[in-house]
Parts: C-alpha cells; sequence; structure tokens
C-alpha cells in the first residue's frame, strides 16, 4: 500500500447516515417541544417581540429551546443570529 493509496480510500459520507442523524435531531427537537410548559410558545413570541424592538430580525433567525435534566432543572437556550453591522 502507497501512501497515495491511503488518501485516496476516504469515502465520501454516506446520505444514509447523514439523512439518519438530521432524523434524530428533528426528532429530539420535538420531544423537547413535547415536553414543554404550556406557556413556552407565548413566551417563545413575547422574547421574540422584545429583541424585534431593538434589532430587525426575523422570527426564524431566533431559536428559543428548554432543556430539562433529569435532576429537574431546565434551561432556556437562546440564539439569535444578529444582522451584520454597516
Amino acid at each position: 500500500m502507497s501512501l497515495l493509496d491511503y488518501f485516496k480510500s476516504k469515502k465520501k459520507p454516506n446520505t444514509a447516515v447523514t439523512a439518519k442523524e438530521r432524523l434524530q435531531i428533528i426528532v429530539a427537537h420535538q420531544r423537547g417541544e413535547r415536553d414543554a410548559p404550556d406557556y413556552f410558545p407565548q413566551m417563545k413570541q413575547e422574547i421574540i417581540e422584545v429583541i424585534k424592538k431593538y434589532v430587525h430580525i426575523d422570527s426564524d433567525q431566533v431559536s428559543v429551546q428548554l432543556d430539562q435534566n433529569d435532576d429537574k432543572l431546565s434551561v432556556l437556550e437562546l440564539n439569535v443570529t444578529l444582522p451584520e453591522e454597516k
């Protein structure tokens, strides 16, 4: 086996594996929403409205997620994609 054969042997990622990973992410996201409190959708919308008062963004640029650990500890995670300054 030559050194060039070693570098050529790397295979492209399998599309089935990629699809499986994406599906796992979607399922995990939906499970997180299922366990969320009843007030969560309204709270999420209110947080987005407050951010919009200060920065021009679309609703799809904001991700709000509630994670719950086994210790009954809740973590609210907020990710906002801010526009670039001109």
